[in-house]
């Protein structure tokens, strides 16, 4: 393996990267808004919300952790081979490779939380009928 390699996944996990914050960022924005339109009283389908806003986040989170483990583990393999320790090197960028993984599949399951925010939106709406 060349140094090469590795190289190649360091633009697509920082786009990755920011692509998770800017979940983060729309849902902290959501919660404020929230936040600032409910008060004091919540309504039962808000905690819903609440519930799901609070397990996303968690979610994002961890998506942040393990895709910023892998772009270390990225960098940490690129250095292995650039000072001619490749077994070391291959090693890393595998459980690189194996963090990103992770990191998508937590995504991936954060899409569909999110999905069930729309579905409990859908149903309120229907409740106002």
């Amino acid at each position: 393996m060349t140094l090469t390699t590795p190289a190649l996944l360091f633009p697509a996990i920082s786009l990755l990267l920011l692509a998770y914050t800017n979940r983060f960022l729309v849902l902290a924005q959501l919660i404020r808004e929230l936040n600032a339109r409910e008060g004091e009283h919540i309504r039962p389908f808000v905690a819903q919300q609440i519930n799901n806003l609070k397990k996303r986040i968690r979610l994002i989170r961890t998506m942040q952790v393990w895709g910023v483990a892998s772009f270390l583990l990225c960098t940490l393999a690129m250095f292995a081979l650039f000072v001619q320790v490749n077994l070391i090197g291959t090693i890393l960028f595998g459980i690189s490779l194996v963090a990103l993984m992770i990191s998508l599949l937590t995504s991936l399951y954060e899409i569909h939380i999110s999905c069930d925010a729309i579905a409990i939106e859908l149903e309120s709406i229907g409740q106002k009928k």
